[in-house]
This record gives structure tokens, sequence and C-alpha cells, in this order.
């Protein structure tokens, strides 16, 4: 039964969108491609979490963007249709690797953006290399992604674990807060978070009291919040996402560890995370992002856009999105074919610029280097609407947030 669900979530739809009564269809209307393009066509999947604990902050909304960004391509790429495919992979391994062998094998996919589950991200990221196709991952965090789990065809595109324990980590310390606990998710994605958020914390002189480790999709956190009450810990970092970061930081309000002077570091947080939380209890909380909807112009005018049609601004990888599906598509135009070694060099070559960032690029191990931004969580009687929530407080530029080059496991970047 769960295979056969999962092989009717990935098949071809007609995607309804909001409520604008617009339909996208999954092809865009035929017309003779030239001889560079294989099949006919160029086919993108998105293959994230629809349904499960990160849905909310990936989901449809990568659709949306992805859609968007071949709407604004024009549709079409050296006079081939774009086609878009999604599924849900489930956060389960066996699902998502079930549909990516599928869209490979039987459906033409050329490249897979999203795969929004690290333990799902690593394994597909291996069969695109043995199928000599593309990967982009969009939401994945784990920095196995471009460290021993490397490959010439994947990137690692919005953010990784390193980035996001560096930056929130390093303001935390700043503020004398040096007793770290930590609360993970027990799979590939919170233990390379914890392991990075560790990591920094003793390098910067800090010191880790004690963790616990949680299932996903945990409902009571009572017991790991006890734990980390009882360790004198000044923060908790928190090394879970979706709605487990969720509930985890509301029954910390609920417990009073908040009250008693428990910081929560979020090391994985998003806009849609904090508005579910609340800014009574969410108030102050620290994390690290790619992008916020509200801070220019042309993050302001590209949510507008994404608002109308999904009924919210974006989050980080939904924004995200739309900057990884069109970089892969001016690289296919730039290469006048849809062969995978000639678009990952065009990739590769090509300067990273849109409306979430400023002179991005791609480098060796796969990992898209750009600035992150700290952020903090605003007080009620600051916010000034409904998705009014954040401060980006500092820029961490692009060469500070990543882990240098020369600390990378991946063997791409070890001398030939």
């Amino acid at each position: 039964m769960i295979a056969d669900n999962a092989r009717m979530a990935a098949s071809r739809r007609t995607l309804m969108l909001g409520g604008t009564g617009l339909a996208t269809a999954a092809i865009w209307p035929a017309g003779r491609a030239l001889a560079q393009v294989s099949d006919n066509m160029v086919k993108i999947g998105v293959l994230d979490d629809m349904s499960g604990v990160f849905a909310d902050q990936q989901g449809m909304g990568d659709v949306v963007s992805a859609r968007m960004a071949i709407e604004d391509f024009g549709g079409r790429v050296l006079n081939a249709p774009i086609e878009l495919v999604y599924g849900d992979l489930q956060n389960r391994p066996d699902i998502g690797m079930g549909i990516a062998r599928r869209w490979f094998d039987q459906e033409r996919v050329d490249a897979i953006f999203g795969i929004g589950n690290s333990a799902v991200a690593l394994a597909v990221q291996q069969l695109t290399r043995e199928k000599n196709k593309i990967n982009v991952t969009v939401a994945a965090g784990t920095t196995d992604l471009t460290g021993t789990g490397c490959t010439p065809n994947g990137l690692h595109w919005t953010y990784d674990n390193y980035a996001l324990a560096r930056g929130t980590v390093s303001a935390m310390m700043a503020e004398g807060k040096r007793k770290w606990y930590f609360l993970t998710s027990d799979y590939a994605f919170g233990h390379s978070l914890e392991a990075n958020g560790a990591a920094v914390v003793r390098a910067l002189g800090g010191e880790v009291v004690g963790s616990t480790r949680a299932p996903l999709n945990e409902s009571d956190f009572s017991a790991h919040l006890l734990r980390a009450a009882q360790s004198g810990a000044q923060v908790l970092g928190l090394a879970v996402a979706g709605t487990d970061l969720i509930n985890a930081v509301k029954q910390m309000g609920e417990f009073g560890l908040i009250r008693r002077g428990m910081q929560p570091a979020a090391l994985l947080c998003l806009l849609t995370n904090v508005r579910a939380i609340g800014l009574e209890t969410a108030q102050g909380l620290v994390f690290t992002e790619a992008y916020y909807w509200d801070q220019n112009e042309q993050t302001r005018a590209f949510s507008t856009r994404f608002a109308r049609i999904h009924g919210r601004p974006p989050t980080m990888f939904q924004a995200s999105m739309w900057g990884a599906v069109t970089h892969y598509l001016n690289a296919v135009k730039a290469a006048g074919t849809d062969a995978t070694p000639a678009v990952m060099a065009k990739m590769r070559e090509t300067p990273i610029n849109d409306f979430m960032t400023r002179n991005g690029r791609i480098r060796e191990d796969g990992r898209i280097i750009r600035d992150m931004y700290l952020m903090r969580a605003k007080a009620p009687a600051q916010s000034r609407g409904e998705w009014d929530l954040l401060d980006v407080v500092k820029t961490i530029p692009g060469d500070e947030a990543y882990r240098p080059a020369a600390e990378s496991e991946c063997p791409l970047l070890r001398p030939r």
C-alpha cells in the first residue's frame, strides 16, 4: 500500500495552485525540439516532503516556486518544452529512492530538485552519479553532501548544517552563553546538525554538557526537556526541524524553561515555524537563514508574487527553488544541450545572481557559497503584521559562513 501511494504521489499531475483558478499542466504545449535536447523535452522533478513534518516549509510551496521559474523562463529551452513533475518522499529513503529511480529510468527526468530529507538526499545523490543525471539539493542540510558523499553531479544549493550551526552558535557564545545541551532528531540531518553545532561550541571555548535524541515526528518532548533542564545548560541547541521544532519550543515555554533562563537556539528554523510557535513564545529566538522575504525590494516583490499563488510568503527553501531551477535552465541554454556534463560545467562556471543571492558561486565540492543571515524573532509589540516576524541581525559573508574547502572531506577537492 505504501509503495502504491508513493507511485500515485509521484505521478504526473495538473497543478492547481492557490485560489487563483489557474491550472498548470505538467507538460507545456508541444513544439519541435532541437536535436541537442534528449527526448524532445527538458524534464525537472521536485522531490520533497509533501505531507509530513516538513511539508509546510517545503512541499507544494517548492512546486509553486519551480513552476514560477519555468514560466518566467518562457516554458521552453532550446526550443523544447519544459516538463515539471513532483513526488512525495514521505521522509523515507526507500520511497524517495523508488521515485527517483523511476523518474530516471522510466520518465526520463533530467534533474531532481528539493530532496528535503538528508537521508534521502544522500541516497539520491549517489543515484544521480550512477545514472549520470543531476541533483540540486535545496532543503536537506547534511554536510556529507559536499563531504564524503560529494559527487560531480550533485549541488548543495541553499544552506548546510555547518553554516546554520556556525552562525547561530557564534552569536549565542558572543552573548556569554557557553554551556550547551542538544536536542537532536535521530537521523542523518539531526546527527549532522548536532555534530556541527557541538564542534563550533567547543572551538569557541564552550562546553557541551549533554544531548538527547528524539525520533522524527516526536510529539511529546517532556522527557528530553526534563533532562535538558537538569543539565545546567544555558542554551538548548535544537537540532530538530519542522513540526518537531515547533513542538519542542512550545513545550519549552509550557514547562517554564525559557522563563527560568534556558535560551532556545534553533539550528534550523524558518518563517513558517516562527509563525506556528507564535511570537509570545518565539520572541528572541536566534537562528540563521539564507533568505527573509522582507529584506529589500527584490525579496518583497518575489514574495508578493509567490503569496498570490500560495497564500503566504516563501520560506528560504521555497524562495531558493526559483533560483536553483532558473540557474539550471540558464545552464542548459548556455550549453546548447541538456547533456549532464555540459550543463554541470555551465552551472559551475556561472555566478549566481538573483533576488536572494548576490555573487554566489559553486565550489568544486558542489557547495554553493552564498551569504547567510543571523535572524532574531521579534517581540509581539514590534510586529506590524501577520508575517512581520523577524529582524535581520547581521549578514554573514559566504566565505565565513561555510566550512573552508581545505577542511572538506570531498574527494573532488583532493589533489589529482
